[in-house]
């Protein structure tokens, strides 16, 4: 019988070495990803993907090679030439989610035959404008809905998929926790 290689897209083999490297040593787990911006004007900002370091050695490679842009709708005074920032949120937490599904799957033998994610984020401005300081500038509540197509699953099986997203999604985790900001004027 032969041996499947992939599954959702997913190298099991590369999945399970990059577990046991990681396993055996830790540093290969430390990422720092990296994002320069520059303002256009108005609420518009232009980035690009920087450097990669992981494990202390940096890849170059990826500086520059992707780029991004955030303004904001007209009702809330943006131009709307690009994503808002929120929105941007959103896209970090379904992407992470789509990462971290599609590899837990794969590796409980969860065949994916589609997914889709709804997600909302609620402001309160009151906050932002400084209306009410009392009032977090931040979301009050992000909901996330995944509709998943694996008729070889059970829906026990699909729920223990979905608690462990929201354990080892790392975007997920950065916003649920305390993570320190730290800001400085260079």
């Amino acid at each position: 019988m032969p041996t499947t290689t992939q599954l959702n897209g997913v190298d099991l083999g590369a999945l399970k070495d990059t577990i046991k490297a990681v396993r055996d040593n830790r540093s290969l787990g430390q990422v720092t990803f990296n994002v320069d911006g520059e303002w256009e004007g108005g609420f518009k900002l232009s980035a690009a993907t920087g450097t990669l370091v992981q494990g202390g050695v940096e890849d170059s490679s990826r500086a520059g090679k992707f780029t991004m842009a955030s303004d904001e709708p007209v009702a809330l005074l943006g131009t709307d030439t690009a994503t808002s920032p929120a929105e941007h949120l959103l896209q970090a937490l379904a992407g992470c989610y789509t990462v971290t599904l599609t590899a837990n799957a794969a590796s409980m033998g969860i065949e994916l035959e589609g997914y889709r994610l709804e997600l909302e984020m609620d402001l309160d401005l009151a906050g932002f404008l400084g209306v009410d300081p009392d009032t977090a500038p931040g979301a009050s509540a992000i909901r996330v809905r995944i509709k998943l197509e694996a008729p070889n699953s059970t829906q026990d099986e699909l729920q223990e998929l979905v608690r462990r997203v929201e354990k080892r999604s790392p975007i997920r985790d950065t916003l649920v926790r305390p993570v320190p900001v730290h800001t400085e004027l260079a």
